[in-house]
């Protein structure tokens, strides 16, 4: 069970005439909601970042326009160990590692990618259950629930655990645990899975293993050539259809 916590969100701030702005804290984890202007609640994306919320906030409020000309309300937390928030124990000394051995031209060692992912899932998909909870309860959001982009193996967990989440959009540009192929079997939603293949700092067969594992009826693979900020517009308007035919 994921912990109760009581979500504050302060005042609404007009970013432009079709989208209101609410930013709130869950704890001491602070947060936006992107909410479209009018009474009508809204199904709500959850947009995963690498973290680092202000210096993320240009790239966000670009994928936050999309969705609200859609109809979805977005929001998202500042993720573990980034911002402000205090560093999780042992996460440095694995980046460390991954480090020396990428500059070596060595395979990254499993127990540095378990070192250094799975404190961040074990830390955020609580987080975002108990976000997903505060979230619901205010007039401006309903469900269904997507989640989108972001560390993949917490939108793996998420999307295996929480059964709020009605579809998850992946983004495969991060290291995963084999833990977390175990558990992308037991993911049933439907999933739009974007793949840059020229990605240095992606494993593309761990990549290719995790799409395989998942346990949807429902999923695709998209894979466009160029690195990890290479991905081309019409990918996203493929992903926007893709929550568009599932939380529209």
């Amino acid at each position: 069970m994921h912990p109760r916590q009581s979500l504050n969100v302060t005042a609404a701030r007009q970013v432009d005439g079709e989208l209101l702005e609410h930013r709130f804290t869950l704890g001491d984890v602070p947060g936006i909601l992107w909410t479209p202007a009018g009474e009508t609640p809204s199904p709500l994306i959850l947009l995963g970042h690498p973290g680092g919320l202000d210096a993320m906030y240009p790239r966000l409020i670009g994928r936050v326009r999309g969705a609200a000309a859609d109809g979805f309300a977005t929001a998202t937390i500042e993720l573990p160990g980034s911002g402000n928030r205090p560093p999780l124990p042992g996460v440095d000394q694995a980046r460390g590692d991954l480090r020396r051995a990428i500059g070596a031209g060595e395979r990254v060692p499993d127990d540095v990618v378990d070192r250094l992912v799975l404190p961040l899932v074990d830390t955020a998909v609580p987080e975002w259950q108990a976000t997903i909870d505060g979230l619901l309860a205010l007039p401006q959001v309903r469900g269904p629930v997507g989640i989108s982009g972001g560390v993949i193996s917490i939108g793996v967990r998420l999307a295996a655990l929480e059964p709020r989440i009605a579809a998850a959009g992946l983004f495969a540009g991060s290291y995963v645990p084999r833990t977390i192929l175990e558990e992308a079997r037991h993911v049933t939603v439907p999933v739009h899975m974007l793949l840059q293949w020229d990605d240095a700092g992606n494993d593309r067969q761990v990549a290719l293993d995790l799409f395989d594992a998942l346990g949807s009826k429902e999923k695709t693979l998209q894979a466009n050539l160029g690195g990890h900020t290479g991905v081309p517009a019409h990918a996203g308007e493929d992903a926007a259809r893709f929550f568009a035919r599932h939380l529209g």
